[in-house]
């Protein structure tokens, strides 16, 4: 092993604490180290292992943090990257036979370890920025610790962060030492610069960046969401002079990346995403601004789409990327949002194990051989639901068997470093259209960032011809052409079918001519932006779409035109027929569909559909239109009333007949008649009445008319009919035709007294009584005085209770 005990290492923060580590880790096997960004800690730790004779592997949470800490540490050595310092990414290699020290992506060591559980000729393995939380971290210390329990009881841990809850850290590595390195660090004041009324946050930024360089000396450091975000703010900083504007993020040229980690000859404004948090130092640096946002993982499981969202900045977050202005000297933090909101920010980020899909883990779970994870110690165990929905996906695949297990096909999917779903489609589009076609879609739908294209088509029309992104695209492209098995067959399918083996569930359909919004097969909506060329295609192939909080839609940021041919072929598992009845439309509607998932894509009127369906779709109808879709006689109200007065006077056996109970007992009152409709017509012909009257109990049938009778006759001998339709009986009746009667009748077994509206001559109201006795003292005589001079020709005794009732005059 080559020696580096001679190397001298440069003074930094974490320099006092390298033989505690080493040695902790020497007695205990794992071990925390807590140290801010700036200390040293990822680049003086792991030389001062390899100076002990160690073999390290350093994991780094991104690409872009992984070759700099290669490149930084072999600048330390005095050596070229590659010699005794090393890097791997996915796609390129940079090591040789005299390596002791290697920097990987979490991914890429999950993938390793995968192929070699006992990590052959690996002493220790450092794991970078474990508070950042990153799936693949989560997953590479979850493996690790299994096989260090089973397989390499001698494998030595470090886990190194700079805002680490170190106590949860030491308890997962079952009670590792924590350590702690201290960094020289300077007084940082915090400024708020929130956005004008309607001013957009890259505008925000912008003049927080202009404001930031007349303020302060040294380079400034923005943080923005994403590569989007930096190129609009790039833009709007392209009048200044003097002064270098610099993007930085993962997906850049490493020239590019080089550039901006850099010091320069001129002062420089570095556009970064969170890459630059923690993974990173960058030199020179005494202003930050920075927007309050962030882009992470996010999954909605309900409308079937995953991918990446732009969240508020956590609390933590703020802070750490604050704290980059203090590193040299004094030094000012911007931050593009209200002092007063400052409070409301999540404390810390969400785990990507909480928020994110799940279909990768899951692979590699299973390919682990623990397809629930549960045999493993999580940091944070992976939530059941997410996880069974990746479970799901890859049997759709053909990546799991029935019972769970890895398939071989699967194996093969992991095998590539892809998404399931993007190895799916480089696997089976090599055959349908060429290994050059599929490498280069698959390329595409893996980075859709070197395009802001929404069109599949005219995004590789112009990777191909060239331009931004182009190299990275074709290197990526190339990488998967090798990794992928040669076609025993050469297909022409287009891009389309492609994206649609990855993402069968997203084929869509307009749902109506000239509409912008389309339905796809799980189940979602989603909306063409306006001005894309997508809106003139009856069915798309939808590779990239997310949902704005609060939006009624989802938006298409990648797809490709198709047709019902090619959903038909590629997402053949989601076809189906079946016959549709429903009540649509004021009527029962009888078809068979055709349906791709949600998607209707054929219907046919069903002659002779099923009895017990129809009938469903006919109570639907009862529920949806109301009970007036069958006869209501005047005679059936009244019954109605009638016997709903019983239930509400006497309870049972009288039943409830309010719109709710009749509907929930259709069987005991509307049958058999119901079950010979068909369709509205039908409903319309049955007697409300009929039904009614099977609901009367039949051991009071019989007392039926004398609890609660129709008509009464009144001393006069008119038979009145009783109105039920109030919270009581009423008797409207004459003043006249009841002269004589001294109590009204008894209702309900005699519970319920009548109540009587007593009428004019000529039918309006005069009076309401149910107290006869006491109306004839004291109400009548006003009664009778008012209406006598009205009508004269109306009998008007002084004493009503004897004298003779009568429906005419006096003659």
């Amino acid at each position: 092993m080559t020696d580096f005990s001679s190397l001298p290492l440069p003074d930094l923060p974490v320099r006092p604490v390298l033989g505690e580590v080493a040695d902790a880790l020497a007695e205990h096997g794992t071990t925390v180290l807590v140290a801010p960004p700036g200390t040293g800690k990822t680049t003086l730790v792991p030389l001062a292992l390899a100076q002990r004779g160690l073999r390290v592997v350093v994991a780094e949470p991104r690409r872009l943090a992984t070759r700099a800490a290669a490149r930084r540490m072999a600048q330390l050595v005095g050596e070229d990257v590659g010699e005794r310092v090393g890097y791997s990414v996915r796609g390129e290699r940079v090591r040789g036979p005299r390596t002791v020290v290697e920097v990987v992506t979490s991914g890429l060591l999950v993938r390793r370890l995968q192929a070699d559980p006992e990590l052959s000729g690996v002493d220790v393995v450092v794991l970078d920025e474990c508070h950042e939380r990153h799936l693949d971290a989560d997953l590479l210390l979850a493996l690790l610790l299994d096989a260090r329990d089973g397989l390499r009881p001698d494998l030595r841990l470090l886990a190194t962060s700079a805002t680490i809850a170190a106590t949860r850290a030491a308890e997962v590595l079952g009670g590792a030492p924590v350590l702690h390195a201290q960094a020289r660090t300077y007084p940082v004041e915090h400024r708020y610069l929130p956005p004008n009324p309607g001013e957009r946050i890259e505008a925000c930024v912008a003049r927080a960046v202009r404001t930031a360089l007349d303020e302060q000396d040294g380079d400034v450091l923005t943080f923005l969401p994403g590569a989007g975000e930096i190129r609009r703010v790039a833009a709007a900083l392209a009048g200044l002079s003097d002064v270098d504007v610099l993007p930085l993020h993962g997906r850049l040229p490493h020239a590019e990346q080089d550039s901006a980690l850099r010091e320069g000859k001129r002062r420089k404004v570095v556009l970064a995403t969170a890459v630059a948090e923690s993974s990173l130092t960058v030199p020179g640096v005494r202003a930050v601004v920075d927007s309050g946002m962030s882009r992470v993982s996010r999954v909605d499981t309900r409308r079937g789409l995953a991918g990446l969202a732009t969240v508020r900045v956590s609390q933590a977050g703020a802070e750490q990327r604050a704290g980059r202005a203090g590193r040299q000297g004094p030094g000012i933090a911007y931050r593009c949002w209200p002092e007063h909101e400052h409070s409301t920010l999540p404390a810390f980020a969400e785990p990507e194990i909480r928020t994110a899909e799940l279909t990768r883990l899951a692979l590699e779970l299973a390919c682990w051989g623990t397809p629930d994870g549960s045999a493993l110690t999580w940091w944070d165990e992976p939530p059941t639901g997410p996880l069974a929905a990746g479970h799901e996906v890859l049997r759709g695949l053909g990546a799991l068997d029935p019972d769970g297990a890895v398939t071989g096909r699967g194996r093969r999917m992991a095998e590539l470093g892809l998404h399931p779903r993007l190895a799916r489609a480089l696997l089976d589009g090599t055959e349908r259209a060429g290994l050059r076609a599929a490498s280069e879609v698959v390329a595409l739908l893996d980075d859709d960032t070197v395009t802001s294209e929404s069109d599949v088509d005219s995004a590789l029309a112009r990777l191909r011809r060239g331009g931004p992104g182009t190299d990275r695209w074709r290197r990526e492209s190339r990488r998967l052409a090798g990794r992928a098995e040669k076609p025993t067959r050469q297909g022409r399918a287009d891009a389309a079918e492609i994206v649609a083996l990855a993402f069968p569930e997203r084929v869509a359909r307009r749902r109506a001519a000239d509409s912008p919004i389309y339905l796809m097969a799980s189940g979602t909506a989603v909306e063409v932006p306006t001005g894309s060329p997508l809106r003139h295609a009856e069915w798309l192939a939808v590779a990239v779409a997310d949902r704005s909080p609060g939006a009624a839609h989802g938006t298409v940021r990648l797809a490709a035109p198709a047709d019902e041919g090619l959903a038909r072929r590629v997402a053949a598992p989601l076809l189906s027929a079946r016959d549709e009845v429903r009540w649509s439309g004021g009527d029962v509607r009888a078809v068979r569909e055709e349906r791709i998932g949600a998607i209707t894509v054929d219907s046919r009127p069903l002659r002779e559909p099923d009895p017990a369906l129809v009938r469903a779709a006919l109570l639907d109808g009862l529920r949806v239109d109301g009970l007036e879709l069958v006869r209501w006689s005047q005679d059936a109200v009244r019954l109605r009333d009638r016997i709903g007065f019983l239930h509400s006077a006497l309870g049972e056996p009288w039943p409830a007949v309010d719109d709710d109970s009749l509907l929930s007992d259709v069987d005991s009152w509307l049958e058999p008649e119901l079950s010979r409709a068909r369709k509205r017509a039908d409903l319309a012909r049955i007697s409300a009445a009929g039904g009614l009257r099977r609901l009367i109990p039949w051991s009071q049938a019989a007392r039926f008319d004398e609890l609660a009778p129709e008509s009464v006759e009144v001393p006069s001998g008119s038979r009145i009919k009783i109105d039920y339709s109030g919270d009581r009986p009423v008797l409207p009746v004459k003043v006249q035709e009841v002269f004589g009667w001294r109590q009204v009748p008894m209702l309900a077994g005699g519970r319920i007294p009548l109540v009587l509206h007593l009428l004019s001559p000529a039918g309006r109201p005069a009076a309401v009584t149910s107290d006869l006795e006491s109306f004839w003292a004291t109400g009548y005589p006003q009664v009778r005085a008012d209406l006598r001079g009205r009508y004269p020709k109306h009998p008007w005794p002084t004493d009503p209770t004897t004298a003779l009732p009568t429906r005419k005059t006096r003659r």
